[in-house]
């Protein structure tokens, strides 16, 4: 699991710095989350987005909801700093860096509370989303998207396998991190556990895009150098089984060109619920 402390960090300050490859990974995805939020999203009130990133999520909401105030919230300052860049001027919406749960009730009552793959690494979810909810007015809405299962995400279970050599191993249980609300039927027993009532979820079938440009197979070859499950069992890895583990790697990412740009499959949940 990727720590607090990394998030406000050096992992921070590398999504910082890929966030445009990253916003382009999730592409072909957010406008199902887009649509999602704006389908619950009040004309007014407050909202709040968990895990905000470099913004991308809030920025959308503020242009299709003018009189909403949108707070986005993250931990990795160095998101934040990116994020205000990208809001800059726009009067409805702000964002701050820290603990979401931490800083939510000074914002509560909040009408809404919306997300992109942010709301997996909670250390008791259940606590969490619990406090999200007691952050939240009565009949207030909630929207997440989360990864499905590792077996229908390429991006992740094809590369380590390529880089180590083994098959995707998960641990049992919950455990913060790219899959860990990938059972919907824990996600919904948490949630009710929490205090949320009313919860649905969509199937979302997606291309992740990793490569693309003049050189789509080095640039998604440098992305996951950077971001995602191999980046850091890259650096972890002896010098002597690099070339190895490096030349497997490429051949995947290779299979995956086409058209243009290297896109591997990609499946995600995308929840609501309410208070």
């Amino acid at each position: 699991m990727t720590s607090a402390y990394e998030w406000e960090g050096p992992v921070g300050d590398v999504w910082a710095r890929e966030w445009r490859r990253t916003d382009r990974s999730w592409s072909a995805m957010s406008p199902y989350l887009d649509a999602a939020i704006l389908a619950v999203a009040p004309e007014r009130g407050r909202a709040v987005d968990i895990g905000c990133g470099a913004g991308e999520t809030s920025l959308s909401l503020a242009s299709t909801r003018p009189g909403l105030d949108i707070t986005g919230i993250d931990i990795a300052a160095a998101l934040i700093a990116i994020a205000r860049e990208r809001g800059e001027g726009i009067s409805n919406l702000a964002f701050a860096a820290g603990d979401v749960t931490e800083m939510l009730p000074g914002l509560a009552p909040v009408d809404l509370l919306f997300s992109r793959h942010g709301v997996m690494f909670f250390p008791d979810p259940a606590a969490g989303f619990a406090a999200l909810r007691n952050a939240t007015r009565p009949g207030g809405r909630i929207v997440f998207s989360c990864f499905r299962e590792a077996s229908l995400n390429g991006w992740a279970e094809e590369l380590i396998g390529a880089v180590t050599g083994e098959r995707l191993k998960l641990p049992e249980g919950y455990a913060p991190g790219p899959f860990a609300f990938a059972d919907p039927a824990f996600v919904t027993g948490m949630l009710q556990d929490a205090g949320w009532r009313d919860c649905e979820k969509q199937a979302v079938d997606f291309p992740y895009r990793a490569g693309e440009g003049p050189d789509p197979i080095a640039d998604a070859l440098d992305f996951f150098r950077s971001i995602g499950p191999t980046a850091p069992l890259l650096r972890a890895m002896p010098p002597e089984a690099r070339p190895a583990a490096m030349a497997r790697f490429a051949e995947v990412v290779a299979h995956h060109h086409q058209h243009g740009a290297v896109d591997f499959p990609a499946a995600a949940w995308i929840w609501t619920a309410r208070a």
